[in-house]
């Protein structure tokens, strides 16, 4: 929903910064829990094996989650700012909508398969998949009023309606 609120109001290429910032902090908090897990406790410290269960993620995993962020969100972004140029900034509704569907698709194509093939049974990494792609589908259709709300506040508050007919769609680029 944030994702989508950035981007129509302000364009992909503040998205895109947005979505570089939070890979960059998402990589930094991942380094610092396995730095910190990694520390040795203290000697009447007995809660050891359980911090680490907790905080002690595999890179596996984490690796998964980074590639399902950037590419998911970048297409979320992409899908919705090219959508606001079709429609001419008319049925908001379908663009949130279409790029969750879209971009929650490459998030959970990615992360799944990446975090847990081969750990998981195929017909449970499949049933998880569905499972969770339907409530991140279904969170953003309930939330679809809340969005509209939030949108036309910001466009008025900030005097900001950014339609990206120029924008470079590259990911690698942190230009406005």
């Amino acid at each position: 929903m944030f994702g989508d609120i950035l981007t129509e109001v302000y364009g992909y290429a503040r998205a895109r910064r947005v979505v570089w910032a939070g890979f960059a902090a998402q990589l930094y908090m991942s380094a610092m829990a396995a730095v910190v897990v990694a520390m040795p406790p203290s000697a009447d410290w007995t809660g050891q094996a359980a911090y680490e269960a907790v905080f002690g993620s595999t890179w596996r995993i984490v690796a998964a989650s980074l590639v399902a962020f950037f590419c998911g969100e970048f297409v979320n972004s992409f899908v919705l700012a090219k959508m606001k140029l079709w429609t001419n900034g008319r049925h908001l509704w379908s663009r949130t909508i279409g790029s969750t569907v879209a971009g929650e698709a490459v998030d959970t194509l990615i992360f799944y398969p990446l975090a847990f093939y081969g750990v998981w049974s195929s017909s449970d990494l499949g049933a998880v998949m569905l499972a969770n792609y339907g409530l991140k589908v279904g969170w953003e259709v309930v939330l679809t009023p809340v969005t509209y709300r939030v949108v036309g506040w910001l466009k008025r508050a900030e005097q900001e309606d950014y339609f990206d007919r120029t924008t470079n769609f590259t990911p690698f680029s942190l230009k406005t």
